[in-house]
């Protein structure tokens, strides 16, 4: 598509530069996703609502609410040039330190389930670890933008120390899960700007070393009930057992939608961290097989929008943002369908949670303002 036909379409940035429209598939896999997630939201949660004495569609309207919350940020940052993203990386950095602060440190941190990653401000209660995930892929993107050495003494201080605090303070949640994803976001950002495989693969062994000398018993046992959840099946290995169950109620083509049985107070967490064990149950294996071919098409357009990007600003950045989303999905799915031990992620977009989706939808429209073909005028 030519210049000229961005000109006519009247599309043209201030800065210089003549702008192709954003990502088209991006957009249709977001939106299909969010709408999906508060449908399955209204199927899985409703029960649960219930036995809160709520109206059964409360968490579906909540979810609703963020959606459109999270719509209107992702169409503002779609038109926010990405390139000023840079200026403000490290300021963004520190101030969810110390959100992360306020919640290890201060009453204002909420516990759910055993975990302390929740932050209280009034009304307003938000998971700022889900923020982090966008805060590390940027500080990545200007610590890789011009080189990928490790090794200089101003990154670390300027980009490197932020991550090994926020990574610090969200491990002793805990929340194990999500400094994996950090870990995973980190490898695949310096492997785009040029790392080298070995240091990487060294790396990754050195970051499987330390975790397991810092993982605690009850994260252990989780590995010993993912290996045998029939030895204790009315305590630890329940969730497990009755995830697959869902699944394989629900066959090749599922019982349909709202016919889920786990979900009425069987399987816990339907609604959140098991959604897609209700997926499985209402919509069947090809249900499950359409939302992970929908996560592989968002990481390819992702890939894409990051391989076409000319700057490498944005190519690290838009490489960050389609690994967090996209690792958490699979996490997700790998944890209900047993592939992995039981971890705290939700599913970006489907699962219940207004600070993951509204985040996940800000990050969405930065991948779109990346997204835009920048042509000199």
């Amino acid at each position: 598509m030519s210049a000229q036909r961005y000109k006519v379409q009247g599309n043209v940035a201030p800065t210089g530069y003549v702008l192709s429209p954003p990502d088209k598939g991006l957009m249709i896999i977001t939106g299909f996703l969010a709408l999906f997630g508060i449908m399955m939201i209204l199927s899985a949660g409703a029960s649960k609502c219930v036995a809160l004495g709520t109206n059964p569609g409360s968490f579906a309207i909540k979810q609703l609410i963020c959606f459109f919350i999270g719509f209107w940020a992702m169409c503002k940052l779609s038109r926010y040039n990405y390139k000023k993203l840079e200026n403000i990386a490290v300021k963004f950095a520190w101030i969810v330190v110390v959100l992360l602060l306020l919640i290890d440190f201060t009453p204002l941190g909420v516990t759910v389930n055993g975990a302390k990653r929740w932050l209280a401000l009034g009304p307003l209660q938000f998971q700022p670890s889900e923020i982090a995930k966008l805060s590390v892929s940027m500080l990545l993107a200007c610590a890789f933008k011009n080189d990928a050495n490790i090794f200089d003494t101003d990154k670390w201080q300027k980009y490197f120390a932020p991550i090994g605090v926020i990574a610090f303070l969200t491990i002793i949640q805990p929340n194990l899960s999500m400094v994996i994803i950090f870990g995973i976001i980190c490898l695949t950002c310096y492997l785009v700007s040029g790392g080298p495989a070995q240091l990487i693969g060294m790396m990754a062994l050195g970051g499987g070393f330390v975790l397991s000398l810092i993982i605690k018993p009850y994260q252990l046992s989780r590995i010993k009930v993912w290996l045998n959840p029939e030895a204790d099946p009315y305590g630890a290995g329940y969730n497990i057992i009755q995830s697959l169950l869902a699944f394989v109620s629900g066959g090749f083509f599922g019982v349909g939608f709202g016919g889920s049985r786990q979900k009425l107070e069987w399987l816990p967490e339907a609604h959140t961290d098991f959604i897609y064990a209700v997926i499985g149950e209402e919509w069947g294996w090809l249900g499950c097989i359409a939302i992970i071919w929908l996560f592989l098409w968002f990481i390819y357009r992702g890939i894409r929008i990051a391989a076409n990007c000319k700057d490498m600003f944005g190519k690290i950045l838009a490489t960050g943002i389609t690994v967090s989303i996209g690792s958490q999905a699979f996490i997700n799915m790998s944890v209900a369908s047993s592939f992995v031990p039981a971890t705290g992620v939700p599913m970006p977009f489907i699962s219940y949670g207004g600070t993951s989706l509204i985040i996940t939808m800000c990050m969405i429209g930065v991948l779109l303002n990346i997204s835009k073909i920048r042509i000199s005028r």
